[in-house]
């Protein structure tokens, strides 16, 4: 596999090699993978919770669960607050 890296980002590589903390160019990229896939699991893990919450919100507004909110009325309370 061959891989094309932007100037800066070779020259990150580069330094991080050069810096002692990885071996060669491989090990740079590999640890860049790994983050990037456990990031990309814990957007999913994040987006499902915040799915299951916004569907919990709905379940209970179709049960009238819900409570009137006006924002105009919530920003007139803190006006007259001042």
């Amino acid at each position: 596999m061959h891989v094309s890296l932007t100037e800066k980002l070779d020259e990150y590589v580069r330094q991080k090699v050069a810096s002692g903390l990885y071996n060669n160019a491989s090990e740079v990229i590999r640890e860049a993978l790994r983050l990037k896939i456990a990031s990309e699991e814990a957007d999913e893990v994040k987006l499902q919770r915040l799915r299951d919450a916004i569907d919990a919100g709905w379940e209970q507004a179709e049960r009238g669960e819900f409570a009137d909110y006006s924002l105009e009325k919530s920003l007139a309370k803190l006006k007259a607050g001042r």
